[in-house]
């Protein structure tokens, strides 16, 4: 087949070209046509169809995601926001922190491993881009039901690609979340995230300016792997009957992307880079148009340069490969040659394959023939934008009027005690140690908390012990049944559980998990939780710095639950002053911060105890989760608690029981008046938390809770080796431990 250049695309007007086969709809491709004046070559379609995909275009997601810079609170603290490949936020002292969490869902499913390590590397790769060095990843995970034959198959795979990722780049693995739930069976989410650190003046951005300066690409050598991987994978629903639809999946090596971190991270110390931008989703196609459409002029890549695994490779294919490890930076002529020698250093393949021009287009060359001429906005940019029809599922009132407050309570002592240990050693209240024992936790030695604290924590300063915290939640179950509140309830577990530790909560990012777009109920759902979102971000005010969309998580007519994850966070002035979950003193008071109610809509309870799905989440108040947090932050910084943990899935007695099995120490409690020991125990009502106050500070704590009007109730105190409540039954840490710790692994055996 001879070669599809510029000029053969004018004067074959009528080639057909497989628009369809590469995602792209009969329209999306006339517009292409429009846009060129002409039919574009193969190589600009291939650029067009993964760049215009629904994972790199948000083309059916941009309409609502624009709330979060329209409601966007006022915040001193946010250097960089959204549209970069990570938000950076000020956390003092001179640092910059950048996060960010993505999806690797779709090729998860595909190929666990190799699907969930290169999410964690494309991951590092932003926060590298922005000018930091990562200091930590987390892992918010939702699989299938737990006992289903296939989770045996994801579930052992995506969390040894995460291990084997993470532990062989030396990133300590410090928080996230694993959920079973049916709905996620045919589609796991996988979503990951990182943290980096960076002095303020080390900030960089994804540009290419300045006429003359080189493009160089550099890393690990491009191969026939994940051609349109994530960018067409992650944007088709999955249908059993058509495998061409499931292309390669990405395959990882993270000892070269550890290599490419420290010649980034030098390069970078030098002051040679102008603008960079790692090669994630589309490859080459995304780099070379981002970079280009975000600086001041065009820019020119010779194909032929660019280094090759396989040397069979079309022009196409180079141009849609997501090969791993592999970025490019923009370098001033005189500084090439130090760039190399850096790169040379760190055994890193380096090549110059371009140069920003001053023009305004994109040219790509491939044997002296021009393969490519486009405007770069029109491929990294101007994308469709569709307003897709959505309205409220028909269904939506019988799920919310089927009211979980009518399900069989416990009628004895006993029974209320068979439901707490149904409860604690359920897989998704049960421990996580079998999973989360193959991260490493303390590489680098600058880990303070981590999993299962409410939230991790990392020094970033060892002089002054300045910390950073993160947290990550999201709740299906509640945005099913309303994704407005949903949503919110995601955002204040977040918050609450950064509080939770000390740290006060700056800025979000989030990974918006949802169904197919083209389904008007997934796209209500969806509308409904950027709403949510976006007036709690505002309340909160904590911006939304960045994040990720994945639809499309459906298989058949059956989507997934509507699953929002945010990640907040937070910044401590001196980690030393941290609250940590577990109990450590006997003899310390107990005390219940925020109100009971009786909300079981989608509780844990429910769904272990009857398989149930109905009612109203949680009623949201993100006035009293900001008290809240202010009152665990202020206790936390002047030593009044020595322990606390919040309220969320499973209520107070899984806080207490997960308490009480950290620290070893047993707990007796004593139902509040006005509350009822169901309640009391099993309630999933938002806003609260669990404190260990010691003897000599309970008067400070109690006049600081009332002063500023959060409520305070005396529960118990930490004592013996059980879990006991008064006049109801007691349940021995021995027997809670081999409930809470045995289920996970006999269900992976």
């Amino acid at each position: 087949m001879s070669l599809d250049t510029v000029d053969n695309a004018a004067q074959t007007p009528d080639v057909e070209l497989p628009w369809a086969e590469l995602g792209l709809k009969k329209d999306e491709y006339a517009r292409v046509v429009e846009i060129l004046g002409r039919r574009p070559t193969g190589a600009e379609l291939a650029m067009y169809s993964v760049m215009w995909s629904e994972h790199c275009s948000y083309k059916s997601s941009k309409v609502h995601l624009r709330q979060f810079g329209e409601k966007a609170p006022q915040s001193d603290a946010m250097l960089v926001g959204i549209g970069e490949n990570a938000g950076v936020v000020d956390v003092g002292q001179g640092y910059a922190v950048t996060f960010k969490v993505e999806s690797h869902n779709h090729p998860s499913y595909v190929e666990p491993y190799q699907g969930a390590a290169t999410g964690v590397g494309g991951i590092v790769r932003d926060i590298i881009a922005m000018g930091a060095r990562p200091v930590a990843v987390v892992d918010p995970l939702r699989f299938g039901a737990a006992d289903h034959p296939d989770t045996k198959r994801v579930l052992p795979g995506v969390v040894a690609g995460i291990g084997g990722y993470g532990n062989c780049l030396g990133l300590p693995n410090i928080g996230g979340e694993v959920v079973f739930d049916a709905c996620y069976q045919g589609n796991p989410l996988v979503n990951a995230g990182a943290i980096g650190v960076m002095r303020h003046e080390d900030i960089h951005l994804a540009k290419a300016s300045g006429a003359g300066n080189k493009v160089i690409m550099y890393g690990a050598r491009t191969g026939g792997d994940g051609i349109g991987g994530a960018s067409i994978l992650a944007s088709e629903t999955f249908d059993e009957a058509k495998p061409s639809k499931r292309p390669a999946v990405q395959v990882g090596d993270p000892f070269q992307e550890k290599l490419l971190i420290e010649c980034t991270l030098e390069a970078f110390a030098e002051k040679l880079v102008v603008g960079i931008q790692d090669l994630g989703a589309a490859g080459i196609s995304c780099a070379t148009s981002e970079l280009a459409s975000n600086g001041s002029g065009g820019m020119r890549v010779e194909l032929d340069d660019v280094p090759l695994r396989d040397s069979t490779l079309s022009p196409e294919e180079i141009l849609m490969s997501e090969s791993q490890e592999r970025m490019c930076a923009v370098v001033e002529p005189e500084k090439v040659d130090r760039f190399l020698e850096i790169c040379e250093k760190w055994d890193v393949i380096a090549t110059v394959i371009g140069e920003v021009t001053d023009g305004d287009r994109l040219e790509i060359f491939w044997h002296g023939e021009k393969i490519v001429d486009v405007d770069p906005r029109t491929v990294a940019h101007d994308g469709p934008v569709y307003e897709r029809p959505y309205a409220r599922p028909e269904w939506q009132d019988a799920l919310q009027a089927d009211d979980a407050g009518k399900l069989p309570r416990p009628a004895t002592s006993d029974e209320l005690k068979a439901q707490v240990l149904a409860l604690v050693s359920s897989p998704n209240q049960a421990s996580k140690k079998w999973i989360t024992s193959q991260y490493d936790h303390f590489v680098q030695g600058n880990t303070v908390l981590a999993q299962p604290e409410d939230s991790g924590m990392i020094r970033i300063d060892e002089e002054t012990g300045l910390g950073v915290a993160i947290a990550t939640d999201g709740n299906g179950r509640f945005a099913k049944l309303d994704p407005y509140t949903g949503a919110q309830l995601a955002l204040a577990e977040a918050y609450r559980n950064v509080a939770t530790t000390g740290a006060k909560p700056l800025a979000i990012s989030d990974c918006l998990n949802f169904g197919s777009p083209e389904d008007p109920a997934v796209m209500w759902q969806f509308a409904e939780a950027i709403r949510g979102l976006a007036d709690g971000c505002l309340q909160l005010g904590t911006p939304v710095t960045g994040g990720n969309v994945s639809l499309y998580n459906q298989t058949g007519e059956a989507a997934i639950h509507p699953t929002p994850v945010v990640a907040v966070l937070g910044v401590i002035d001196d980690v030393a002053r941290r609250t940590p979950v577990a109990f450590r003193e006997e003899g310390q008071l107990l005390y219940l911060l925020g109100d009971t109610r009786e909300e079981f809509g989608g509780s844990a309870w429910s769904q272990v105890v009857h398989d149930h799905l109905g009612g109203l989440p949680p009623q949201v108040d993100l006035e009293r989760e900001r008290l809240l947090g202010a009152i665990l932050i202020s206790a936390s910084r002047d030593g009044m608690i020595d322990a606390a943990h919040d309220l969320s899935d499973g209520g107070l007695v899984q806080a207490v029981v997960e308490s009480a099995l950290l620290g070893d120490k047993g707990a007796r409690l004593v139902v509040p008046d006005g509350l009822d020991a169901f309640t009391f125990l099993f309630s999933e009502s938002a806003g609260r938390a669990v404190v260990a106050v010691p003897r000599s500070e309970e008067l400070r704590f109690t006049d600081m809770c009332g002063a500023r009007g959060l409520p305070v109730t005396r529960i118990g105190v930490v004592d013996g080796d059980a879990v006991e409540v008064q006049g109801e039954f007691a349940l021995p840490l021995a027997e809670l431990r081999e409930a809470h710790e045995n289920t996970i692994p006999a269900l992976l055996a």
